[in-house]
């Protein structure tokens, strides 16, 4: 199995800042995971497949998306490096997945399987504490979304998203933040322009 040390240092920071693992258990933990490398285009996961993996970013960035019955696709999230990505319900539930996971840039996981996250809760209870801090980070972002989209216009929600995530006009096609924000992309360059006037 492929290993390389860069990239478990950085998922072994990632998991450090939320929980404290000995020797023994970091080696456990790197022990399962296995490397995942995707192309430009190339899927991580595809609606109606099941999700067998979580996966966490080193490199790259990934677009999460549902397609609907008219062939319209809705952005749902992205994920970027030191961040986690996959289709939850899935996972979890081991159901058909409701979204696509696809590169948009040359990316580079690590990735672990269902069986084995279930064992690493066995043979190291403080995965479990890490994979709650996770969901419930995930939980708080998710209602905060919803809130937004209810009381904020169009305009707030981009200018609040880029100030959070200001690379991402650089990352991510201007159509596909148009979906995440729920605008249409010509409503989306109007307010560009506004802005650039300001």
């Amino acid at each position: 199995m492929e290993k390389d040390p860069a990239l478990h240092r950085m998922i072994l920071d990632h998991v450090l800042r939320r929980i404290e693992l000995s020797a023994a258990e970091q080696e456990r933990f790197v022990s399962v995971l296995k490397i995942r490398k995707l192309l430009p285009r190339q899927y991580l996961v595809q609606q109606g497949d099941v999700c067998t993996h979580e996966s966490y970013v080193c490199k790259g960035f990934l677009r999460s998306f549902y397609m609907d019955e008219k062939g319209n696709d809705h952005t749902l999230h992205f994920a970027m490096e030191d961040w986690w990505i996959s289709d939850s319900t899935s996972f979890h539930l081991q159901v058909p997945a409701t979204r696509n996971i696809v590169a948009l840039e040359p990316s580079i996981l690590l990735q672990i399987e269902k069986n084995d996250l279930e064992q690493l809760y066995r043979d190291v209870p403080a995965f479990e504490r890490f994979w709650r801090i996770l969901e419930q980070k995930a939980g708080i972002a998710q209602d905060q979304r919803i809130l937004n989209d209810i009381s904020m216009t169009g305009a707030e929600r981009y200018e609040a998203l880029i100030t959070k995530y200001p690379t991402l006009e650089q990352r991510m096609p201007q159509r596909h933040i148009a979906s995440y924000l729920g605008i249409t992309p010509v409503f989306l360059s109007q307010i560009r322009k506004q802005l650039s006037k300001a």
